[in-house]
């Protein structure tokens, strides 16, 4: 099993885990509400997990340019 962490908005791949067992308090996932797990995690048939996050380019984006939080998707 894998951990995969993709930008929500401009889709970059962040990073990855490569571990056989993690609980999601680790990953800090049980903060999350039940809409937010439904928005930001995802599991595919090979039983990897996908978290969409944010990368540092789209932070700093967005950080200059507070009206871009009214678009899902970034170019940069």
């Amino acid at each position: 099993m894998a951990i995969h962490y993709h930008c929500r908005h401009c889709g970059s791949n962040i990073g990855s885990i490569q571990q056989t067992s993690i609980h999601s308090e680790a990953l800090g996932l049980h903060r999350l509400t039940d809409q937010e797990r439904q928005d930001m995690v995802t599991y595919d048939n090979s039983g990897d997990i996908h978290i969409k996050a944010i990368c540092e380019d789209c932070q700093e984006a967005l950080e200059k340019n507070p009206d871009f939080h009214q678009y899902d998707y970034l170019i940069h």
